[in-house]
């Protein structure tokens, strides 16, 4: 239990085996950017003994309410994306192989040689690319491009199609103090979701919107934040952590956030300059509750946030990040304390909103 500035105890929720579970099972879940279908259905699954109201809307997001106690709660937008960055097959060259096209933000150069799964039967596959044997020395000077590489499935291709969404085969692992998978950008933030629509605070109408499209262009979370017209927007996600050695041994300045940090609050990004109110907000109940945070360092990047916020006649709206390394990668690596202080952090603050926090001056 962690002290609040009064003489009560706060006792925030849990992430134990069975959070640690419904996060494997949503990693390891294909979703790719516009085929978030597995994952929706797990969230779907997980939502209903506890939604008032339920709508899966035309994009495919999920939009769930509970509602708090008394007349005139604040509406709450809390926001996690269930799509994950993958690829798409394009053109079929026959005998297994296929072109394709990345989905979302991908560089070519962390492709080679990597093991995948394709379409919704997972047939396995690799990115087949020319091994360094048989390439001459000019070749070598340069990055890999992506039209060298190629999706092999090999005899498995009459299961395969054109248009068929492919994901990593990084399955979801535990190393001590650490979780490894892929897509932890953003199964963390739906599984954190889910625990906060689990343990709502009973001061606000929780509007949970699990949206779609993210990786490509915050598509899903414009169509939410317009139908869910809240008063003020949490977003929920995952963020780079370049917290590793300097080639030359220098201090690393541009770390962005650093594991085991704890959760990380936007000030600003590519797309959103946070509302200060929700900061100050934020900040003020981690040091009431002695729990650790970050600050983002401000810069490219971003969330969410970066269109909710300027829905209909603007939306306060401020994002906090579960620290990962190697996002946007086959794999990403997190830290289990983070992922608690993170639920703890904003489950917290939302029991701790007030109407009068909007009432004050936005600067």
């Amino acid at each position: 239990m962690a002290k609040t500035s009064s003489t009560e105890t706060y006792s925030p929720p849990r992430i134990g085996a069975a959070q640690i579970r419904l996060l494997e099972r949503l990693c390891n879940s294909a979703a790719v950017s516009g085929d978030e279908g597995a994952v929706r259905k797990i969230v779907l699954e997980q939502v209903r003994p506890f939604a008032d109201e339920i709508q899966v809307d035309a994009l495919g997001n999920v939009l769930v309410t509970r509602r708090g106690q008394g007349k005139k709660c604040l509406r709450v937008m809390v926001d996690a994306h269930m799509d994950e960055v993958g690829l798409m097959l394009t053109i079929d060259e026959g005998n297994g192989i296929y072109r394709f096209d990345i989905v979302g933000g991908l560089d070519a150069s962390v492709l080679a040689g990597k093991a995948i799964l394709v379409g919704k039967e997972r047939i396995p596959g690799v990115i087949g690319f020319k091994p360094i044997h048989l390439t001459d020395a000019e070749e070598r000077k340069h990055p890999i491009a992506m039209e060298t590489l190629r999706v092999d499935v090999g005899p498995a291709a009459n299961k395969v199609k054109v248009g068929d969404r492919v994901v990593f085969a990084a399955p979801f692992v535990r190393l001590g103090p650490s979780l490894r998978g892929k897509a932890m950008d953003d199964r963390l933030g739906v599984t954190t979701l889910i625990e906060l629509l689990k343990n709502a605070p009973k001061n606000i109408d929780l509007l949970a919107a699990f949206t779609v499209q993210e990786e490509i262009g915050l598509r899903g979370a414009r169509v939410a934040a317009f139908a869910l017209n809240p008063d003020l927007a949490l977003v929920l996600d995952s963020t780079p952590a370049y917290d590793l050695p300097t080639w030359d041994d220098s201090e690393n300045t541009r770390y962005n956030t650093r594991l085991g940090g704890g959760p990380a609050i936007y000030v600003a990004d590519t797309g959103t300059l946070s509302d200060p109110r929700l900061i100050r907000h934020l900040i003020d109940t981690a040091e009431a509750l002695g729990v650790p945070y970050q600050i983002r360092q401000p810069g490219s990047g971003g969330t969410d946030a970066g269109v909710i916020h300027k829905q209909l006649a603007g939306i306060p709206s401020v994002s906090v990040s579960v620290p990962g390394r190697y996002h946007h990668s086959p794999v990403s690596i997190i830290r289990l304390s983070d992922w608690q202080n993170t639920l703890t952090l904003v489950h917290a603050a939302l029991t701790r909103l007030t109407p009068e926090l909007l009432a004050a001056e936005r600067a």
